[in-house]
């Protein structure tokens, strides 16, 4: 428990930053995973009309600081990647 009254603030203003950051973690996987078993499932015409949202998703999450900037970077490759890679084999 919080001795300051800034201390208390800073306490609230913490849990309140943790939910939404929860929150927004947990829709970027969830996003990720639909995405992932489209690609291997085969079901590429789907997969490719998620592509953008995916990557809007991955843009989100680094802007609100929940993912780093060359880990977003990095994902938003390996997505495309793993999809071409699927189209093509496809």
């Amino acid at each position: 428990m919080a001795n300051h009254k800034s201390a208390a603030k800073r306490a609230r203003q913490n849990v309140k930053r943790r939910t939404r950051n929860r929150a927004l973690k947990s829709t970027y996987r969830t996003e990720l995973k639909k995405f992932f078993m489209l690609v291997t499932e085969k079901k590429t015409e789907d997969a490719k009309t998620m592509l953008p949202h995916i990557h809007k998703v991955i843009d989100k999450a680094h802007t609100k600081g929940v993912v780093a900037k060359k880990a977003a970077s990095r994902k938003k490759s390996q997505v495309s990647l793993m999809l071409n890679k699927a189209v093509s084999e496809a």
